[in-house]
């Protein structure tokens, strides 16, 4: 029995090591090809487009804050997640809020007002503004991101524009 189990580790070892070592593919649009690639989450490391080197990091997540490339120092903070708040920089002033993030919309600074939605996250999707119709998708990513992996390839999506 023993000897079958580990046997049926041993295969599973392949498909375990690849779900894992790829990462979140952010792309373009509704696209899934790879050339439409912006960025790739892994590790809390947002890289750039398909990217797996070190030279090609764009953001690290430690904790709340979003890092810009490898740093890990306070003064290279891009920004820090509050709450389900994005303020600007190791911030923590209610002047500095960014985006208020709240049940799947990102909206301007702290307001709840629907016409100051940026953006609506669904599916793996992120739309702009309060729109979920297909031509305006604007990144489609195929796993899981937590709230500050998202920022970051928010982040990421409009510097790469």
């Amino acid at each position: 029995m023993r000897a079958f189990l580990a046997f049926l580790l041993f295969l599973s070892l392949p498909f375990a090591l690849k779900a894992g070592g790829d990462g979140v593919r952010v792309y373009k649009g509704a696209s899934r090809f790879t050339t439409d690639v912006i960025c790739t989450v892994r590790d809390g490391k947002v890289y750039k487009e398909t990217s797996s080197f070190s030279s090609d990091i764009l953001f690290t997540v430690r904790e709340n804050r979003v890092h810009k490339g490898t740093s890990p120092f306070s003064s290279d903070v891009v920004f820090t997640v509050r709450e389900r708040k994005v303020y600007a920089g190791t911030s923590s002033f209610t002047s500095d809020i960014l985006f208020t993030v709240r049940d799947g919309r990102i909206f301007r600074g702290t307001s709840s007002f629907t016409r100051d939605v940026v953006a609506t996250v669904r599916g793996g999707r992120v739309y702009e503004g309060t729109s979920t119709f297909q031509r305006d998708i604007l990144f489609t990513f195929d796993g899981y991101l937590t709230l500050e992996e998202l920022i970051a390839v928010w982040y990421a999506f409009f510097s790469a524009r």
